[in-house]
């Protein structure tokens, strides 16, 4: 039975800038950290105003459920982010969720590769704890602009997880996409099943490299969000779900498998 969404206020424990742009918010709420699964998402009402109106929808980045502690990891792109990353420690939230459908996970441990671009590694954090935890092979390919902005290496390393880096301008790892990484791990291992999150241009290329080598491949989708229940139908991507038809990424995903999805659609 679906677990269902709730409305609640959680106080912020911690509150980091990990680089310019970049930030990493701890929230207490007990029954979020019990719920959540990894893949799906909450929307935050990210001032004590309304305005802006709408709540932002954010990836759960990260769970301590014995600490009953859920973590966010967000880049600030407009108004509602930037008011977002003024809320200091002591302060409280306003949050609905859990939302959306998470990442499947396979009964049996594989060779898994965790594909992340830019802010895309925001949900691959608690998908990687969780595998870890179930005894899966993990190898992750974080891609960002500069070095600076590669996100969350150690915390990977940390899970004993084998960890490659690209950058756009070479200042660390492979200089290039991290798509670029994949391609070469799909040739050089066995592997199971690939999780991506990140921006639509790689995540259409991560699809076209599973494809080509029969990987089963699971994507998240990131989409700017109204209602998050699917009600208002401004979320929406083509895929191949009953012949070509509509999905709403806040209901049917974030998570899709690659090739539900209709990349050239975009």
């Amino acid at each position: 039975m679906p677990v269902l969404s709730q409305l609640l206020t959680g106080k912020v424990i911690s509150h980091e800038k990990l680089v310019e742009g970049f930030y990493r918010v701890r929230i207490a709420a007990e029954s979020l950290a019990r719920q959540a699964k990894p893949g799906q998402f909450a929307l935050i009402r990210c001032s004590s105003t309304f305005d802006p109106l709408l709540r932002r929808p954010f990836s759960f980045h990260d769970i301590d459920a014995e600490a009953g502690t859920v973590s966010f990891l967000y880049q600030i792109r407009g108004k509602g982010t930037q008011l977002l990353s003024q809320i200091k420690e002591g302060e409280q939230l306003d949050i609905m969720g859990p939302l959306g459908k998470g990442f499947y996970l396979p009964e049996k441990p594989a060779k898994t590769v965790l594909v992340g671009g830019g802010i895309g590694v925001a949900p691959l954090l608690f998908l990687a704890r969780t595998l870890k935890e179930r005894g899966y092979s993990l190898t992750v390919l974080l891609g960002a602009a500069t070095g600076e902005q590669v996100l969350c290496r150690q915390e990977f390393e940390a899970l004993g997880a084998e960890v490659q880096v690209a950058t756009d301008d070479g200042s660390q790892g492979h200089r290039g996409y991290v798509t670029d990484l994949l391609e070469k791990v799909l040739e050089r291992i066995a592997v199971s099943l690939v999780y991506a999150c990140g921006p639509w241009p790689m995540l259409k290329k991560v699809a076209v490299a599973c494809r080509g080598k029969d990987v089963p491949c699971q994507v998240s989708l990131d989409r700017a969000m109204a209602c998050g229940v699917g009600a208002c139908l401004s979320c929406v991507c083509r895929t191949r779900r009953n012949g070509k038809n509509y999905a709403r990424i806040c209901r049917e995903g974030p998570v899709f498998d690659s090739e539900e999805v209709l990349w050239d659609d975009e």
